[in-house]
Formats: structure tokens, sequence, C-alpha cells
């Protein structure tokens, strides 16, 4: 029986490509007033890279750059990614409420384990209230590896899971997940990569289909 279940945030639950292009050009834009770049903002080449942590972006985004100016860019785009996300720019995806209430009402619990920064992750919990449902959210940030299956083993032992699921859009999820033992719900959406979707257990197309999934696979939890 699927008991828990562990949630990756961007992609996954919330959708980011609604403020990340924003976002995104308003740090590059930032980064033109101050004489540091000259070019078009590298919004393809994140989408490329979406899922890792943000040191790694930057280095990728910025490999010329200094890690000093690089720490400044990541500041000033964290900083405008809260803006908008309290501005109600972003949105979750469908269903996000209704399958986190029906996982609640049948007692098993939500986590979340994200690449995103601790205070990007609270403006967004805090703004949709998903602390109605979820038990607690863990960023990258809190360990040093910044390995989404460590993270997740920092979960699986705080509160001795020893049955569940990791549901997630990127292939960290889907190791994290076989790392530790659980299963490995892919989700096809905004930044899904075909080639690491075909590593997961079982893969949706749509959160509405993740409880019949979780039924599939385990027979644990009812369709409403």
């Amino acid at each position: 029986m699927t008991q828990s279940l562990i949630f990756d945030m961007d992609g996954t639950l919330f959708q980011t490509d609604k403020i990340l292009e924003i976002s995104l050009a308003e740090a590059f834009a930032h980064l033109r007033s101050l004489g540091q770049w000259d070019a078009g903002t590298p919004i393809g080449k994140y989408r490329e890279i979406m899922g890792v942590p943000l040191p790694k972006v930057w280095e990728t985004l910025l490999p010329d750059h200094s890690p000093e100016w690089r720490e400044q860019v990541d500041a000033y785009f964290l900083e405008r990614l809260i803006v908008n996300i309290k501005a109600g720019k972003g949105a979750l995806y469908p269903q996000v409420e209704e399958v986190f209430e029906t996982l609640t009402q049948n007692g098993h619990p939500i986590y979340i384990a994200s690449n995103g920064l601790i205070d990007y992750l609270s403006a967004i919990v805090g703004y949709y209230g998903l602390d109605r449902w979820v038990t607690e959210v863990f960023s990258i940030q809190q360990i040093e590896s910044l390995n989404k299956s460590d993270l997740v083993r920092i979960i699986v032992n705080k509160y001795e899971i020893t049955d569940g699921a990791v549901v997630g859009d990127r292939l960290s999820d889907i190791r994290a997940a076989q790392d530790n033992g659980l299963l490995a719900i892919g989700c096809r959406f905004d930044f899904a990569q075909e080639d690491e979707l075909a590593q997961a257990d079982t893969v949706i197309d749509g959160l509405d289909e993740l409880i019949a999934k979780l039924r599939q696979a385990t027979g644990s939890v009812p369709s409403s």
C-alpha cells in the first residue's frame, strides 16, 4: 500500500513557466542595466536545464561571470520570482487541490521535495495555502550535496516511510524515488523529457490521473 506521497514543486505542482520567463527577463534586464549582459534572455537554455539547483543554473547561463556576479543575479532572480508569485502571476497545475484533498482524506501524508530555495517554496505554499495538506516542505537548500535523492532520503528517514511514491517531472525525481525504494511516477508536463520519463515506473499526463495510477499500482487509494 502506498502510504506517503512526495511531490516535486516546479513543473509538477506549480506552473513555473507562467512566472519563469517574466522573472528571467527581469534578471537579465538587471544585468544589462549594470553593463554585464548584451544579448537576449536565454530562456531556451534555461528550459533545457529546468529542475537543477539554481547555483548550477547560473553556472550554465553565466559561464563567463564570476561567482560573485552569479550570486547577485541569483538573489535578484529569486526576489522577482517571489514578487511575481505574490502578484498572482503563477498558477498551480489543474487538480492539485482536489488530489491533495483526496489523498489527505484517505490518510496519505503529503510532502514536497524541491530543488527550489526555501523562501521561494514558502511563497508558493503560502500564496496557495498548500500547508492545508502538506506535512512538510523540503528544499535542496537544506543539504550540502544538492542531490535530490539525498533530500528524499531525509524525508524517508524522518518520517520512517517504508512505502510511498515520488511524483515529479524530471530524472532527478525518478532517481530519487528509485534510490530510496519508492515508486517513481513521472509527470509528462511542461518541462518533462521523454527519455527521462521512460525510466519512471509509471507516467501521468495530468494530476487527475494520479489517483487512478496509485490504485493501479497499489490498490490503496480510492478514486474519490
